[in-house]
C-alpha cells in the first residue's frame, strides 16, 4: 500500500462573549501577545489540544476560563470558517462560539490586561478574519433571537419586564412596540412571576419580577 503524507491544516476556536453595557450590544475580545499579527485586538481563540478537549465546545469553554477567566456562560456554535487566505500560518479552520451573558459576569475579565469590551459596531479592522465572524454572531442573535428567549440570557436571573423590553431591542437593533410586546411575552408563556416587586430609581412605580422557565423556549413567530 503506498501512503502519502497531508500537509495538516490549523485546527481553533473564537469566542465572542457577548453582554450588553450602556444600552449596547458589546464584544469582549483581547490584544494578541504572539505573532501573527502581535498587537492587534482580536476574537479570543486558542488551539485545539487533542489529549486534552473532549469536544470543540470544550476547547471553547477552556479557553475562556484560561484567557479571560470565565466559566459558567451560555455558549452556543456559531459556524466553521475555513480556508487557506484567512491565516497567514496556511490552511485553517475555526469553529466559532458565541456567548451571551450578564455584564456581571464578563467584568471580571476586563481587569485582565490584554482583554477589553466594546460596542460591538466599534470592533472593527480585526485580523483574520475576525470581522466576518463577529458580523456572522450578530445576524445569528438577531435571527434567532426574534424567534426565541435568546436575548433574555443578557439579564440576571430576575428582571422586569421594562428590561427584558429594552434587552430585546438592544439585542435585535430594533424599535419594539412595548404594548404589543407584552401581550405577545404573556402568550409565549416561557416567563416565571415571581409574585415580587422591585423599585427603581428610574421608574415611576415599582416593577414585576420575572424569570426564564427552565429550558430555551422557542417560538413559532417572532415576538
Amino acid at each position: 500500500m503506498v501512503s502519502e503524507t497531508y500537509p495538516r491544516p490549523i485546527l481553533t476556536v473564537d469566542i465572542l462573549p457577548l453582554t450588553i453595557r450602556d444600552d449596547a450590544l458589546c464584544l469582549l475580545r483581547h490584544v494578541r501577545e504572539a505573532e501573527p499579527f502581535a498587537g492587534r485586538a482580536a476574537l479570543i481563540g486558542g488551539y485545539v489540544h487533542v489529549h486534552e478537549d473532549a469536544t470543540l465546545g470544550a476547547t471553547a469553554r477552556r479557553v475562556l476560563r484560561e484567557k479571560a477567566g470565565i466559566t459558567d456562560l451560555y455558549v452556543e456554535q456559531l459556524s466553521t470558517f475555513s480556508g487557506p487566505h484567512r491565516d497567514p500560518r496556511g490552511w485553517s479552520a475555526s469553529a466559532a462560539y458565541y456567548s451571551l451573558a450578564p455584564l456581571a459576569k464578563l467584568e471580571p475579565a476586563l481587569a485582565r490586561p490584554g482583554l477589553e469590551l466594546l460596542p460591538i459596531g466599534e470592533a472593527k479592522g480585526m485580523p483574520f478574519d475576525h470581522d466576518l465572524i463577529a458580523a456572522a454572531a450578530v445576524a445569528r442573535l438577531r435571527g434567532k433571537g426574534a424567534y426565541s428567549d435568546l436575548p433574555a440570557r443578557f439579564l440576571p436571573e430576575t428582571f422586569t419586564l421594562t428590561e427584558l423590553h429594552r434587552t430585546y431591542q438592544i439585542a435585535l437593533g430594533e424599535t419594539i412596540n412595548a404594548d404589543a410586546f407584552r401581550r405577545k411575552i404573556a402568550e409565549r408563556g416561557f416567563l416565571e412571576d415571581l409574585g415580587t416587586k422591585r423599585r427603581d430609581e428610574w421608574a415611576t412605580k415599582p416593577g414585576r419580577l420575572f424569570r426564564l422557565k427552565p429550558g430555551v423556549a422557542v417560538f413559532d413567530r417572532r415576538l
